[in-house]
């Protein structure tokens, strides 16, 4: 099968290959890769993986081997998965306690963007408990776990303040519910209960000068 490989001594940074097909544990299913999404730590992790060293973690796909301990879904049920690494090919094993079946109505392409994006901002978000009322501000909001971020803030109630770094990549995001968007955090007006930032330096130093008392912060990048 083909697959993406690691060439950090090569001009271009991966390469497509042909590889052994993937043999699966008793827990785990084979599935046929039709999406994969990229992550930024992946693409750093491409600089110091030795070569041959296989990436990937987010795939979403079709299941073609059942798991030999009866686990999991049976063949032929759409999946999205999270793997350690060798998402990036035809197929991949995938344990049964890291994956979910996707209803009909979620595409492939949608679906990959969930695991490491979507369950981060997840969590991100309930730490800041019960957002009803309360106000968020989300730096780096216009990345992909920004962009998860600023939705489901908003979807718990709360009044939104996102950080892009440049104007044109503030498109779409008062469509997902910010009420504000802003270039610079010097630029945000008042406290608030949880703020979410990915860029450290001078940009974390102004957040805990706007965090309100009793407030949180998570940091989950260092961008700057």
């Amino acid at each position: 099968m083909l697959a993406l490989v690691n060439t950090p001594t090569k001009q271009t940074a991966v390469e497509l290959r042909d590889v052994a097909e993937p043999e699966a544990a008793a827990d785990e299913v084979i599935v046929a890769v039709q999406t994969f999404s990229l992550n930024r730590g992946e693409l750093y992790l491409l600089k110091s993986r030795p070569e041959g060293w296989r990436p990937g973690q987010d795939i979403a796909g079709i299941v073609v081997q059942t798991a030999a301990d009866g686990s999991g879904p049976g063949e032929g049920t759409r999946i999205v998965g999270l793997v350690d690494s060798a998402g990036w090919a035809q197929r991949v094993a995938v344990s049964t306690k890291r994956l979910a079946v996707l209803p009909d109505t979620v595409s492939f392409a949608a679906a990959a963007t969930l695991p490491v994006a979507g369950r981060t901002a997840l969590r991100m978000v309930r730490l800041g408990g019960s957002l009803l009322g309360r106000r968020v501000l989300i730096t780096g909001a216009a990345g992909g776990v920004g962009r998860f971020a600023v939705q489901l803030a908003a979807l718990a109630g709360a009044e939104v303040t996102g950080i892009v770094g440049r104007p044109e990549r503030a498109a779409g995001l008062r469509e997902l519910g910010a009420a504000a968007v802003i270039t610079d955090i010097q630029e945000a007006d008042g406290l608030f209960d949880l703020i979410l930032e990915s860029v450290g330096g001078s940009s974390l130093a102004a957040a805990v000068r706007l965090v309100a008392p009793e407030g949180t912060i998570v940091v989950f990048g260092n961008t700057s």
